[in-house]
């Protein structure tokens, strides 16, 4: 079984731009599940779809399983299957030593959140945080991609920008 352990963080500044320059990829995805104990994700990133089954989160790690499909499959699931709106992205890659801290750039409407991810081998594993990072969001579930659907950031009380 795979697992995956990932730490989720809100960015202090813009700082990581410079860091991530041309790194950007445009990633549509998809949830034909999204309930809590398991979501079923359709994505496509470029010219590659995968899909991916992601059991409850514990902490900050999760089961989860990913295979890669056709990119017709992945197009049509996602126009046609999927839960809306679609969540959209620019994704874009920061190396930080040993790590990569993967920032999230949301569109539609999700715009104005940006979110970075990092993941680990354990949960105990310490990271460096960089300057531009800032607060932790990892066990909040409103900045979970599957709730990001039901509930966009562009409706949280306050408007877009306000947690």
């Amino acid at each position: 079984m795979g697992t995956e352990i990932e730490r989720k963080f809100l960015l202090a500044s813009d700082q990581w731009r410079d860091l991530a320059a041309g790194s950007g990829r445009l990633i549509r995805q998809g949830y034909l599940s999204s309930v809590k104990e398991r979501t079923v994700r359709v994505r496509t990133l470029g010219d590659e779809a995968r899909i991916t089954v992601k059991g409850m989160t514990r902490g900050a790690s999760r089961a989860e399983f990913e295979y890669p499909i056709p990119l017709a499959d992945a197009n049509l699931m996602l126009d046609a299957l999927c839960e809306k709106p679609l969540i959209e992205k620019t994704r874009h890659v920061v190396p930080q030593g040993d790590l990569k801290f993967e920032i999230d750039e949301f569109h539609g409407d999700n715009a104005g959140l940006i979110v970075a991810e990092v993941e680990l081998e354990s949960e105990a594993e310490s990271i460096d945080r960089p300057a531009w990072l800032g607060a932790e969001v990892t066990d909040d579930p409103r900045y979970f991609n599957a709730n990001l659907v039901s509930v966009p950031f562009s409706k949280w009380s306050g408007g877009a920008g306000s947690p």
